[in-house]
């Protein structure tokens, strides 16, 4: 299958694991709305949603730069329209758009902690909202978020319980929205990294250039993004998935290609389940 001719509404788009997706989508021929903050250059992080936009239709897919705010209503559902408006309906959403913070409870002021809820969780939900009317009226409806395996395991909270409240709210749409639009045909589906994913969260927020060598590229996401928009969304959903188990089992062996560098260890990402076994040959730790 391809998703040429396919509309993607993808969240946090203009850098990291959205853009690749959206890449990904357009080396099809897929229409690609860049849902996203970043108009001007920002002095830390590459890319804008004009950058983006050039990428994606040099792949060869069509693009719409949009400044959204998805913490705010309005942006969102006036986003969602224009985007129907200049490509004719929605196929694909996707809720990328994330805000980290891992710090512990007495170190997470309330301005950081809304942030992160507003934008994962809340963000998450209204873009979905948004989306759904006109997902009702695609051939193949799928709705992703890039969020964990609910796993109700305190090691997952004790060092960062707000972060980890947000995430999971993302998750927690997946695991309800899936079973209210079953009888639509919409998919939702999780899909997370069992490693770190080189992109500027990691560099800035975690690990620094060092640890960029310890990790993935956003590539192995967006492969297995694309296999799961590629599945029959009423037989596949409420589905939470692990990059490279996905991508293992739709026949994919070389895992090598996606490390920044091959001699350096891979970094086991959170929220991993510990019964989650990697593919044969894949080291991580």
């Amino acid at each position: 299958m391809s998703l040429q001719g396919k509309t993607l509404f993808v969240t946090g788009a203009s850098r990291g694991i959205g853009l690749a997706i959206a890449l990904r989508a357009a080396r099809d021929g897929a229409n690609i709305a860049i849902a996203a903050k970043t108009a001007e250059p920002h002095p830390k992080l590459p890319g804008t949603i004009y950058t983006a936009a050039k990428e994606i239709e040099e792949a060869g897919g069509q693009a719409l730069p949009l400044i959204v705010d998805v913490r705010d209503e309005a942006s969102v559902y006036d986003a969602v329209q224009k985007t129907v408006e200049r490509f004719g309906g929605i196929d694909i959403c996707v809720n990328n758009a994330s805000a980290i913070s891992m710090t512990g409870t007495l170190a997470t002021d309330m301005k950081r902690y809304d942030l992160m809820n507003q934008v994962n969780a809340r963000g998450t939900y209204l873009t979905s909202k948004a989306c759904i009317p006109h997902l009702k009226n695609a051939a193949n409806p799928h709705v992703l978020m890039l969020s964990p395996p609910l796993d109700m395991s305190a090691r997952w909270f004790e060092g960062h319980t707000a972060y980890t409240m947000a995430k999971f709210g993302m998750s927690m749409c997946v695991l309800g929205m899936a079973a209210e639009f079953k009888a639509d045909g919409i998919a939702f589906n999780a899909l997370w990294p069992r490693t770190g994913i080189a992109t500027a969260a990691i560099r800035f927020a975690l690990a620094g250039d060092e640890g960029m060598k310890q990790c993935r590229t956003p590539e192995i996401m967006a492969d297995a993004a694309h296999a799961i928009f590629e599945k029959p969304a009423r037989a596949f959903s409420g589905n939470f998935l692990i990059d490279d188990s996905f991508l293992y089992a739709e026949g994919e062996r070389d895992f090598d290609k996606y490390r920044v560098d091959p001699t350096t260890r891979l970094m086991p990402d959170f929220f991993v389940p510990a019964d989650s076994v990697p593919p044969p040959g894949v080291v991580v730790g």
